[in-house]
């Protein structure tokens, strides 16, 4: 039996495993418990990773040296980038994947840290002394001492199951859920909620008439998640398209009092982005029909996912309004769709750091937090992992991301100030300087960081300076070069007859240029890997507005040096409104910037924060 390790992971979803491997490379000695080590790195919901914004994070997670890029691209069965007609900002790689095969890629790569040891047992209580967490206390009352912990729960905290009238404790179905670590984190007083999601039913292949479907094919050229992939690993799959219609609408309206999100055994928030289709039916009562994609599980798998109609209404009613469905009339149901409900903890009690105010060395990634998907957990969850790691060395700093530089940035900027009063999903528009944080740079964005921190093995780290340094060559090379207005038409650009030339470098982003007529009339292209030419072009179009977005983080980064004192006394600012008092004394942020996100915290109170700040400095000088 393990006495002590340096850190301990509670949980084996993508939050948990993101934490295990970053921790992990960091150099301490990771101890994951686990109830099921068969389920560890399970696609628990949907069997794809990434899209519009979770695509942005995936790309971050593997800047950083992080697992779930590489697993996504070596399981993906079918690859598309969302949004690929518009700008590279807004767009999000995204790939089907074989759900056996991603669940067996993470595991592969946690099985090649020596420092890892995986336990299968159930955790009843958090060891705290003195305010800090010193290890965790097992079901079997064993006591197994740690630096730090990083719960990563999911959604089994006290998870409560929903189909139609029915319910049932579990943290997923066929499993249980805990309710012993869930009762004791609520009798350290945390502030703590609930939330729901849910799942829809899974669907037998043969079943199903997909000759009356539209396909849906993947990318012709596939972009990967990772720097590391070179090549497609498995047989690519179509998805089938269906419509629900005005027969299945009215089933569901007429099936309403059966679902528990409208006869009151549901009272918690649910995902506003990811609806049930009951919530679809209500809300958007003037549509005719609503999209259903329908999703392979995997190379060798006899399930369909019907992604577009969670619900948790009765058995019965789900086979009836699925039948309804063309190219569905007579499918097989093989396990229902639910409703589920957990414990949270309000992410407003939570540092940048993923690490608990009241509580030092107690860190919480994942669903825990409020957030809802695989991409957003796996982010908090190396966030987490590397500060728990940090924390066995007393004389290391901490390590976060600011929202003007990572997705994952944003995302806990927003968690710790706003709070999760619904499931919390990525957007790119939830992004100031979207322009900047695109998928296609986040290595450039992160990389470096990851060097300092150690976490990227040699070979990664030798690749990406080579990348950069091509990059940085490229730009120089092609800013030298100026081109005449007549010039430019060689390239498909028609530039205004003014005589002005142009360098290279700035008509590379033109829209309509050509890039094989660009590397073709210029041979030392020829030189440079594809990935950088399509880097350069994609910077150059962005250049402009890169450029004001760097103000406003310039101010942006000033308001952050402006300081609140950790022990200050809202009570004792003149001018604060009872929402803005309120708002401020829960979040307690750590700067002026962070104060301008909270919900409630106007214009005026900044000013009397930065008023009554400047005076408490002078007095102390």
């Amino acid at each position: 039996m393990i006495k002590s390790t340096d850190i301990i992971i509670i949980g084996g979803g993508h939050a948990g495993v993101e934490a295990v491997s970053a921790s992990a490379r960091m150099g301490a000695r990771v101890l994951l418990i686990t109830v099921d080590k068969n389920k560890i790195g399970e696609m628990s919901c949907n069997p794809a990773i990434g899209g519009i914004g979770k695509g942005h994070i995936v790309r971050e997670i593997d800047a950083l040296g992080g697992l779930m890029g590489k697993c996504a691209d070596k399981s993906g069965i079918q690859f598309k980038v969302l949004n690929a007609s518009k700008g590279p900002a807004v767009r999000g790689p995204r790939c089907q994947a074989d759900r056996v095969k991603y669940k067996k890629a993470v595991n592969e790569e946690l099985s090649k840290y020596k420092n890892v040891k995986v336990l299968n047992a159930v955790v009843e209580k958090i060891k705290i002394e003195n305010g800090i967490c010193k290890g965790v206390v097992l079901e079997s009352g064993d006591l197994i001492s740690s630096k730090s912990v990083v719960l990563t729960t999911g959604t089994f905290l006290n998870g409560v199951i929903h189909i139609g009238n029915k319910k049932s404790s579990a943290g997923r179905i066929n499993e249980g859920s805990s309710n012993g670590l869930g009762d004791f984190l609520k009798s350290l007083s945390l502030p703590m909620s609930r939330l729901k999601t849910g799942t829809p039913p899974r669907l037998k292949k043969n079943t199903i008439n997909l000759n009356s479907l539209e396909k849906d094919k993947g990318d012709y050229r596939p972009e990967f998640f990772s720097l590391d992939t070179k090549k497609i690993y498995n047989k690519q799959l179509p998805c089938h398209v269906a419509w629900t219609n005005k027969e299945t609408h009215q089933i569901i309206k007429n099936s309403l009092k059966k679902s528990p999100l409208y006869n009151g055994s549901i009272s918690s928030r649910g995902p506003r982005y990811c609806p049930s289709i009951e919530d679809k039916i209500k809300r958007f009562y003037d549509r005719e029909r609503h999209r259903v994609m329908l999703e392979p599980e995997g190379l060798n798998s006899h399930i369909i996912y019907p992604n577009g109609i969670s619900t948790s209404l009765p058995l019965d009613v789900q086979e009836k309004f699925v039948r309804s469905i063309q190219g569905l009339e007579k499918v097989k149901i093989l396990q229902p769709g639910y409703a589920i409900e957990y414990d949270h903890i309000d992410p407003r009690a939570l540092k940048k750091t993923l690490e608990i105010k009241s509580i030092k060395n107690l860190f919480f990634a994942g669903q825990i937090n409020g957030t809802t998907g695989y991409e957003e957990a796996a982010g908090q969850g190396l966030v987490a992992g590397i500060n728990a790691a940090l924390k066995v060395d007393s004389n290391r700093k901490e390590w976060e991301l600011d929202r003007t530089e990572s997705y994952i940035g944003v995302m806990i900027d927003d968690l710790v100030a706003r709070g999760a009063p619904e499931p919390y999903r990525m957007f790119t528009s939830r992004a100031e300087y979207r322009l900047y944080l695109r998928a296609d740079n986040a290595d450039l964005r992160l990389s470096d960081k990851a060097i300092k921190l150690n976490i990227l093995n040699k070979e990664r780290k030798d690749k990406f300076l080579r990348y950069k340094d091509d990059i940085i060559d490229l730009k120089k090379i092609c800013e030298k070069i100026l081109i005449s207005p007549n010039e430019s038409k060689s390239l498909n650009i028609n530039l205004s007859s003014d005589g002005k030339k142009r360098s290279l470098y700035g008509l590379m982003g033109f829209e309509n240029i050509n890039r094989e007529k660009l590397v073709k009339k210029y041979s030392f292209f020829f030189k440079y890997d594809l990935r950088a030419i399509k880097q350069l072009m994609i910077q150059s179009k962005y250049d402009t507005h890169v450029i004001k977005q760097k103000s406003s983080i310039f101010s942006y980064k000033q308001d952050k040096k402006i300081k609140i004192p950790k022990n200050i006394d809202y009570k004792k600012i003149g001018g604060l409104s009872r929402e803005s008092f309120e708002a401020l004394e829960l979040a307690k942020p750590r700067d002026l910037a962070s104060a301008s996100r909270i919900p409630g915290v106007t214009a005026a109170a900044l000013s009397s924060v930065l008023l009554f700040t400047k005076k408490r400095v002078k007095k102390v000088v």
